[in-house]
């Protein structure tokens, strides 16, 4: 096997950043990909006005790529990843407004698996209310997902960048999966295992994909440390990406690490361009 063997989409969020957004799937059509997912793109709107929504809709459709994966609304993104579904008050109603815009967005270019990230520990609220409230709001999301189809995934991220993000392991990140099932009953919450956040928090990862992989909706990599391409650091994505395989995980493998000084474009040298195009 090999990263040949691999379906590769490209996070807009992270890469290709030194362009404009609307631009940004054409430059991945033009390395060679046909996949694409990204982070909610209006950090300061959960409910962006219907043009723009039209015209990223338009811009992917007219790139030739599918979007395959869409985070839900999640606050300030880049930066220390905080969420907005478990903060009380204006965040988590914001969340709520989101959900069938982001949803229906999803609907409309084919993409059937939305990500909700938990929200931050936050100052003066009890963190079991904030529990109740991401199981409300995550059951919420996964009713809307289930109506076009779609995946809900819960992610875990790492510590040492989000030391106030509560789910650091991939047991936590399950757990919430668990409970979002038995909450609705539909089953369609799934874990979202990030290579690179569970390497960060030092965890055993062919054990985390021995344990994980039948409960994993998706796949995102970056290597360690630096969160940059395959080969940059020392995880061995390849072979990780193998045992995935082996475990039956035929899903995307989301490309969410930092081109570096170098255009996006030039960070995929590591990749062949035949592997690129998903079969």
């Amino acid at each position: 096997m090999g990263f040949a063997d691999q379906r590769f989409n490209v996070n807009l969020s992270i890469l290709f950043t030194e362009l404009p957004l609307l631009e940004r799937p054409t430059a991945a059509a033009a390395a060679g990909f046909t996949a694409v997912e990204l982070w909610w793109p209006w950090v300061d709107s959960p409910t962006p006005e219907q043009s723009e929504l039209d015209a990223l809709r338009g811009a992917i459709r007219d790139a030739g790529v599918r979007l395959t994966g869409l985070n839900l609304y999640a606050g300030q993104l880049p930066g220390p990843d905080r969420g907005a579904l478990s903060v009380p008050g204006e965040e988590s109603e914001r969340f709520r407004a989101n959900i069938d815009v982001a949803a229906g967005f999803a609907e409309s270019l084919g993409c059937t698996a939305l990500n909700a990230l938990y929200g931050n520990r936050v100052d003066g609220a009890d963190p079991a209310e904030q529990d109740a409230l991401a199981l409300e709001n995550l059951a919420l999301a996964a009713r809307a997902a289930d109506r076009i189809g779609a995946v809900l995934l819960v992610e875990a991220l790492n510590q040492p960048e989000s030391p106030r993000y509560p789910l650091v392991s991939a047991p936590a990140a399950v757990g919430v999966v668990d409970k979002v099932n038995a909450a609705t009953g539909l089953d369609n919450a799934q874990f979202l295992m990030d290579l690179y956040h569970l390497a960060m928090n030092g965890e055993d990862l062919p054990r985390v994909i021995e344990r994980y992989a039948a409960v994993t909706g998706h796949v995102q990599i970056a290597d360690t440390p630096g969160r940059g391409a395959p080969g940059t650091g020392s995880l061995p994505l390849e072979g990780l990406l193998d045992r995935l395989r082996e475990a039956g995980y035929e899903g995307w493998v989301g490309l969410e690490y930092k081109p570096g000084d170098r255009p996006s474009a030039e960070a995929f040298d590591w990749l062949p361009r035949e592997a690129r195009a998903a079969r």
